[in-house]
């Protein structure tokens, strides 16, 4: 075989090698992905029931109901045109408060509900962690 033919049967082995690797973690990543909608998006899309994917919008004011077990939260997400009951067992995040964004990772419900699995509390550009505001104050007392 010439030297020309090895190079191009080599290329072509890459290749099929470094597709197939790609198939793979596509094929592996497939199940873990989970995609982020809005309220509205979910109620256009009709995501199904059991699907890990992201919900993110508006913790909407006045919905947010602490049970008696200490851990179990729930709350309404809205984008505002639609709205999702959400209900989440754990510690949320101390960013997480009425009228803020919030990116709730979990599963809707048959019913249209929500159970999520993890709280993302996010905020404004303007966000500054208190510890570091009261450390700003300070210095610039001692500044005068």
């Amino acid at each position: 075989m010439k030297a020309k033919h090895q190079r191009l049967s080599l290329a072509l082995i890459a290749l099929v090698a470094i597709i197939g690797a790609g198939l793979l973690a596509m094929s592996a990543l497939k199940d873990q992905a989970a995609y982020f909608y809005t309220p509205s998006d979910a109620a256009r899309d009709h995501v199904r029931p059991g699907v890990a994917v992201r919900l993110g919008g508006m913790v909407q004011k006045g919905s947010i109901r602490r049970e008696a077990d200490g851990v179990t939260i729930r709350f309404v997400v809205t984008d505002g045109a639609e709205a999702v009951p959400v209900r989440f067992k754990g510690i949320v995040p101390d960013l997480f408060k009425e009228d803020s964004g919030v990116v709730a990772e979990g599963r809707f419900e048959p019913g249209g509900g929500f159970v999520a699995d993890n709280i993302l509390a996010k905020h404004d550009e303007r966000y500054m962690p208190p510890q570091m505001a009261g450390e700003m104050h300070r210095s610039e007392s001692l500044k005068k």
